[in-house]
């Protein structure tokens, strides 16, 4: 299982730029959703952090109220090589409260502490704010067309590379190594890593339907019996056939295409989508049943991506990059459109 052969939707500009020369190069902030509602049993946390791994934040949180972990939660995980602004919340019922100024971790800030009536559930979140900055640009030409591009037609929805584990030692990627072993059997007793192993396996045979979309030239055009997935919502209905209503609704970003997140049932999809799709399950079928027999169940992501709020500025050899994506996206998959990035940390982002 390789992870260098996925398509471009691009021509490649030839441009190289380093990512994370500093923390600060890398800023992110959580979109929640909702607002904190003032009262309640879980106290809401805003944090600021920079270098710092979000369980390992939690895990201090933990430590400062004397409460155990499982009392303290968080929306997503967040990278480490980053500065980064999130929610955690911590379960105390009563009228308890903790002098947050005393939390005295380096690298970490509460900004602000709030009460709500509902735990912080891994998932709610809305989207992320990135700001970027990437330095050392090898050129700029070129830069200014393909960001419209993308602004106006985004990118292929892949999931980044860091989500198949460290790709320095393997090309594969740390966790696709571990998926392998899980596939030809062998049982991964560390629960974190197994998670990790399968979470890279249903994403690299997404990014290969996605792939297979736009080989075949159809990432942007619908086939009959494509399912369609509602803007904002998790909600999904196929379209037996493609007419002049949903080539409006894709136009106007009101529905987005997708592919299966495999797992076990049936294909939502119906006619040459299905057809597609069950084509490629079968040239990957270790992969697919190996997915069905975890217990996953099929879902469904977008295939394309649009960042919205998309912003930059040019100086010298130096881009700053503002734009915001649903949860559950990467950054990554927008900057590999536009240069080759060189991350100066190679880990997650």
């Amino acid at each position: 299982m390789q992870i260098d052969h996925w398509l471009y939707q691009y021509p490649k500009l030839n441009i190289s730029g380093q990512l994370k020369s500093s923390a600060e190069d890398f800023q992110v902030t959580e979109i929640l959703g909702y607002e904190p509602l003032g009262e309640g049993e879980h106290i809401y946390l805003w944090v600021r952090k920079t270098g710092l791994n979000t369980a390992y934040l939690a895990e201090q949180i933990a430590k400062f109220t004397k409460l155990p972990l499982r009392a303290v939660t968080y929306a997503g995980r967040k990278d480490k090589h980053a500065q980064t602004e999130q929610w955690f919340s911590v379960h105390l019922p009563g009228k308890g409260e903790f002098d947050w100024t005393q939390f005295n971790e380096p690298g970490a800030e509460v900004l602000k502490s709030i009460r709500h009536n509902k735990k912080l559930r891994t998932g709610v979140l809305k989207g992320n704010r990135f700001n970027i900055t990437l330095r050392q640009l090898s050129s700029t030409s070129g830069i200014d067309e393909r960001l419209q591009r993308i602004k106006q037609s985004g990118v292929p929805n892949y999931y980044g590379s860091q989500r198949f584990g460290n790709t320095q030692h393997d090309p594969r990627g740390g966790n696709l190594v571990l998926a392998d072993k899980m596939i030809n059997g062998e049982t991964i007793r560390n629960r974190n890593k197994r998670s990790m192993a399968i979470s890279a396996l249903r994403s690299w045979l997404f990014n290969e339907m996605l792939n297979s979309r736009l080989k075949n030239d159809c990432l942007t055009k619908p086939l009959c019996g494509d399912v369609m997935q509602l803007a904002g919502s998790h909600s999904f209905f196929c379209a037996p056939q493609i007419d002049n209503s949903i080539i409006q609704r894709l136009a106007q970003r009101d529905i987005y295409l997708t592919v299966p997140l495999w797992g076990k049932g049936q294909l939502a999809s119906q006619s040459d989508a299905l057809q597609f799709e069950h084509g490629l399950s079968k040239q990957h079928h270790a992969i697919a049943r190996t997915l069905e027999d975890l217990g996953l169940k099929q879902e469904r992501r977008a295939i394309n991506l649009f960042p919205s709020e998309l912003e930059w500025s040019l100086a010298n050899d130096t881009l700053n990059l503002c734009f915001s994506l649903p949860a559950g996206t990467f950054a990554t998959s927008v900057l590999r459109e536009l240069l080759d990035v060189q991350d100066n940390n190679q880990t997650k982002t």
